[in-house]
């Protein structure tokens, strides 16, 4: 049975405890509207039976260090995210497009998680959406999700396929609102989705690859060999990335091993290249 499958099995089991949590829908303040009808699931899991958020708060393994001479950006590792994130200001919308990487598959199971969201880099809440491939052995699965965190991700039932071409957006509109909207060309299909909640910083933007959190001891997954994602067209308050000079991170294990490599930002477009799942 693949991840998908023994996800939507633990899923219509209900509210079963599964290593030390309730698999239930997540619960904030929301109020929804999708532009297409379609159903959600609840947070997903792994195979072992732990959560699976696939967004998240960026955890840091080294204070963000200064630009070295003559480079435009700050930059910073972290042992779950990669990519770029601007800082310094109140942040309104973040925008991205990128090719749904094909994931390469041997044994174990890992994962890889492709998104834009507002907050998270300094702050421990993220409003972000954005697309997914996992190995369940030598079998790649693919899906999007959205994510308020610290709530739980919630899993999108549409078709997604290497290949494919995404796009996606988080936008603050007013009185606490925000939009998460993800579309996939290839497929013919938009999700949007409004939530509400209120007392969130916007204090970042980011368009981000990441290894998801978590295993059965809260540590971050095994990062799935995604080949290389390209994101171009990055935006934040509808300016170009490169704009606000964003901080650029590097994905390293705990032991300090780098897991890929973030390429120089040019406009809205750069890449994020596996190298190891850490």
């Amino acid at each position: 049975m693949g991840l998908r499958a023994r996800k939507r099995a633990l899923v219509i089991a209900g509210s079963t405890a599964i290593a030390g949590f309730a698999l239930v829908a997540p619960a904030y303040a929301a109020t929804s509207g999708h532009s297409a009808t379609t159903a959600v699931t609840s947070a997903p899991v792994t195979a072992t039976g732990a959560h699976l958020n696939p967004g998240g708060a960026m955890r840091h393994l080294t204070v963000p260090r200064t630009a070295t001479s003559g480079t435009r950006n700050a930059s910073s590792t972290s042992t779950n995210w990669s990519g770029y994130a601007a800082t310094g200001r109140t942040f309104t919308s973040v925008a991205s497009s990128w090719t749904e990487p094909t994931g390469t598959c041997s044994s174990g199971d890992q994962y890889s998680s492709f998104w834009v969201g507002l907050d998270g880099y300094n702050s421990s809440s993220v409003e972000q959406t954005g697309s997914e491939v996992d190995c369940a052995g030598r079998t790649a699965e693919y899906y999007a999700w959205y994510e308020m965190y610290p709530a739980g991700s919630v899993e999108i039932n549409h078709t997604v396929r290497p290949g494919d071409k995404m796009s996606a957006s988080v936008t603050y509109a007013a009185s606490n609102k925000y939009t998460l909207k993800i579309s996939d060309s290839t497929q013919n299909w938009t999700y949007s989705t409004t939530k509400t909640q209120s007392g969130l910083a916007r204090s970042s933007a980011e368009v981000i690859t990441e290894a998801p959190c978590c295993t059965s001891s809260g540590g971050i997954l095994p990062l799935a060999d995604f080949g290389k994602v390209s994101y171009t067209g990055s935006t934040a308050n509808g300016s170009t990335l490169s704009s606000f000079s964003p901080t650029s991170i590097t994905m390293v294990s705990a032991a300090g091993r780098q897991e890929d490599s973030t390429s120089a930002l040019s406009g809205g477009s750069f890449s994020n290249t596996w190298i190891s799942k850490g």
